[in-house]
């Protein structure tokens, strides 16, 4: 009797021992899943590089340099790019001009200057303050390309464009990344616009923030755009190298001219109030 008790209380707490023995060897099927990783998008609030163009003249030579010539620019477009003669600083702001006049071969002079070498960086957050030149044929840009071209030619190494944007649609404003998987050339660029309908008669804040987890862009402190690292490598992500400022208006080219070109709004002006860098915080 004794016997046939203990076998009845024995045998289950057997098979449940057993039971908890294999789900716990089951693989943890019965643990949490890790916490989402968390992404704080924190820079520093003092600028670790700025131009607020408070004298009159040329721009800094400390802080730019110029793309020099007429080639196309991979775009097609129809201005020589002067060393300087087109940028200059009065009364608190810089003014790119874009002329239609000869100039070595070409019927049309502009400005696109540089921070290479003088500013570079990897991640950050920068924020340009301008308005956008008027009229048919322009194409201004705000942007970033790599200093070093690690992992190769365009469009491998990357490239990032704070704003865009072509004289033809004047109210809408582009942000947008490109990468050797993600490029217009494939038509594949991951890109966002916004309606900006002062972009032209007004100036507006123009912003990245690069961590090196994503990228984020906005307008006027709005965001609207965001491109995150999925950790596929450089051809997906390869923004985890040291990247470079440009300030440029192109003249006509795939984008800028695809509607032609009205020579009656040259010059064409963007201004800049300033420009700030602030660093980002790990």
């Amino acid at each position: 009797m004794i016997k046939i008790i203990l076998n009845s209380f024995l045998l289950p707490c057997i098979c449940f021992l057993f039971s908890c023995k294999k789900q716990n060897n089951s693989g943890g099927n019965n643990n949490p899943p890790p916490p989402p990783a968390v992404f704080e998008w924190k820079f520093e609030t003092t600028p670790v590089w700025t131009d607020e163009f408070d004298v009159n003249g040329a721009p800094d030579a400390t802080k730019w340099g110029y793309d020099v010539g007429g080639n196309g620019w991979g775009n097609n477009e129809l201005q020589y790019y002067t060393n300087g003669l087109n940028a200059t600083i009065n009364n608190g702001i810089l003014k790119i001009e874009a002329r239609k006049e000869p100039y070595s071969g070409r019927e049309y002079t502009s400005a696109r200057m540089i921070t290479k070498n003088k500013g570079d960086w990897t991640y950050g957050r920068f924020e340009v303050r301008a308005k956008l030149p008027k009229g048919r044929g322009t194409w201004p840009a705000i942007w970033m390309l790599p200093t070093d071209w690690e992992y190769g030619n365009w469009p491998n190494s990357g490239e990032i464009d704070i704003m865009e944007h072509v004289g033809y649609d004047p109210n809408r404003v582009h942000i947008t990344v490109h990468t050797k998987a993600f490029n217009h050339t494939l038509g594949t660029q991951k890109s966002a616009s916004q309606i900006v309908s002062t972009a032209t008669d007004s100036f507006h804040v123009y912003r990245v923030d690069w961590a090196s987890y994503g990228i984020r862009g906005y307008i006027d402190g709005q965001q609207i755009f965001e491109f995150m690292n999925n950790g596929s490598g450089p051809d997906y992500w390869p923004f985890d190298k040291r990247f470079h400022l440009l300030l440029n208006i192109a003249v006509g080219g795939n984008w800028g001219g695809a509607q032609g070109i009205d020579d009656t709004v040259f010059p064409a002006t963007m201004e800049v109030d300033y420009v700030k860098v602030y660093k980002f915080v790990k």
